[in-house]
């Protein structure tokens, strides 16, 4: 087993939604509240050199877990900044907020998982200006959490080639694991798997829960679609915007 990281990133596994006191709220204090939530978040982005975030919406919320971020930055610190800026009040207050620290996760034998490219960024966006908000139907993500069985490890490479048969025939768009630090009742991985139709992510699912695979490993799954990715591409900081210090 290899690991294959960038570096020193730290990427943040992030399970939000929002309280159901945040609806009590008139749309006015929303909106505010939302705005200088979203400027500071930026300010923390921009100072502490935001490698990349990634939004997705649960098809089916599990209570006031609504939404699944991945949120990576170049070390610990600069997430643990992220963090603590996320939840100050007035906005914090009003949110569900469940983290996990992870970092990115690929043994030689998950070589073949695409990576799918950023959407394009246009010169003037600017992240500060909000648009409406929505889901990409164009694809469905599979958001598997878990690990394996103590014992069971040296099956890992047979696993993934069958997944990657299962890849290959339902056009798999994009792939990517992270490897959690610390222990958990859900296991050590997270799985973000992303195909253009709902069958593949059926069939991944499946190959992944036959009688013999639970057996040797445990899985969570959750299905969800990509949240505004557009407007979270605009988020990182692009050079020459700024100078960053940690």
């Amino acid at each position: 087993m290899t690991d294959s990281a960038q570096g020193d990133s730290v990427v943040i596994l992030f399970r939000g939604g929002r309280l159901p006191e945040w609806h009590q709220l008139d749309e006015t204090q929303r909106h505010d509240y939302e705005r200088q939530h979203v400027d500071l978040m930026l300010s923390v982005a921009e100072h502490h050199s935001l490698v990349g975030i990634h939004g997705y919406r649960l098809l089916a919320p599990r209570n006031s877990w609504e939404r699944f971020w991945t949120i990576e930055f170049p070390d610990l610190a600069s997430a643990e900044a992220w963090m603590s800026a996320e939840v100050a009040p007035p906005y914090g207050r009003y949110g569900f907020y469940d983290y996990s620290l992870a970092r990115r996760w690929q043994p030689e034998s998950l070589a073949w998982l695409p990576r799918k490219p950023e959407p394009p960024v246009a010169p003037d966006a600017d992240p500060h200006v909000i648009p409406p908000l929505t889901t990409d139907p164009s694809s469905i993500v599979v958001l598997a959490f878990g690990g394996w069985r103590r014992g069971s490890e040296t099956r890992e490479d047979e696993d993934h080639r069958r997944l990657q048969e299962v890849a290959q025939g339902h056009d798999l768009i994009h792939g990517e694991v992270f490897r959690r630090l610390g222990t958990n009742t859900e296991g050590e991985f997270l799985w973000i798997i992303e195909f253009p139709r709902l069958a593949g992510a059926e069939t991944w699912i499946a190959a992944e829960t036959t009688p013999l695979a639970r057996i040797h490993q445990q899985r969570n799954f959750h299905l969800a679609r990509r949240w505004a990715p557009e407007y979270f591409a605009t988020w990182p900081p692009r050079a020459g915007e700024g100078t960053a210090t940690n």
